[in-house]
């Protein structure tokens, strides 16, 4: 396993925050540009939970979003923040 996830805000299950820092794990072994680390994950979330969800990616960005209830995480792995929120 890589860099250990540092989860800095979160409403979401356990069980969807693992899944969060898993696939992004996935995504991050197999591309190196934000923008296409964010798309892996938002299609593999779309794909497992269903339509929307909205993912940032980057070492550094303000955000202000209004999400689902349960359906938001904001974490590290190393120093890349991945923001996931479903709306």
């Amino acid at each position: 396993a890589g860099p250990k996830a540092i989860i800095k805000n979160v409403d979401m299950s356990e069980e969807l925050q693992q899944e969060s820092v898993d696939i992004a794990n996935a995504a991050l072994e197999k591309y190196n540009i934000e923008k296409d680390i964010a798309a892996h994950i938002k299609k593999e979330f779309d794909r497992r939970h269903g339509a929307t969800w909205h993912v940032v990616v980057g070492k550094n960005f303000g955000s202000y979003v209004t999400h689902e209830t349960k359906h938001f995480i904001y974490f590290y792995i190393g120093s890349l923040a991945i923001l996931i929120w479903k709306s």
